[in-house]
């Protein structure tokens, strides 16, 4: 597993920085192929048993997550900026069609830098509110997001095989 950095730059954000052993296509094909991402999204036992994009700015996206009870969570929201293999902003503020969701939480940013053949993976998570940002970090930001990158680092080098 490689070195991560928990990263914040404001009262509101919350951040993982990783350096992921494989070319950065690959990191962001595992964010953006639905049949990627459902493999190593949620953080186990939980399960992501499955996940639409439209990937383009405006485009909605939902990614359902089910616990070990079987109880499924879906999280929707839309794409605000797809940049090919460097970057994704996407934001549950907004559902689909740019219609307003009931209570916004954040907007993520992923980045993916070439690192000599390898990606340093980052990621930004962006709340409305501080209080927001507090109930992200005590509902486990900090272990889910990186268990879950170690889940992503696994397929990686599954796939590299």
């Amino acid at each position: 597993m490689s070195t991560v950095a928990n990263t914040t730059s404001n009262e509101r954000e919350l951040g993982l920085t990783r350096l992921i052993d494989a070319p950065r296509e690959l990191v962001y094909k595992a964010w953006t192929a639905p049949q990627l991402l459902t493999q190593w999204f949620t953080p186990a036992p939980y399960m992501t048993p499955r996940a639409t994009m439209d990937l383009r700015p405006g485009g909605s996206n939902e990614i359902i997550m089910r616990d070990p009870e079987g109880s499924e969570f879906p999280n929707r929201g839309i794409y605000l900026d797809v940049v090919p293999n460097e970057k994704l902003v996407f934001t549950d503020a907004y559902t689909s069609a740019w219609e307003p969701s009931e209570k916004p939480f954040m907007t993520a940013t992923i980045t993916f830098e070439d690192q000599s053949g390898k990606t340093k993976y980052t990621a930004r998570v962006c709340h409305w509110r501080v209080a927001d940002r507090e109930a992200h970090e005590n509902m486990g930001f900090h272990d889910g997001w990186s268990k879950a990158t170690d889940q992503l680092e696994e397929l990686m080098a599954k796939l590299q095989k």
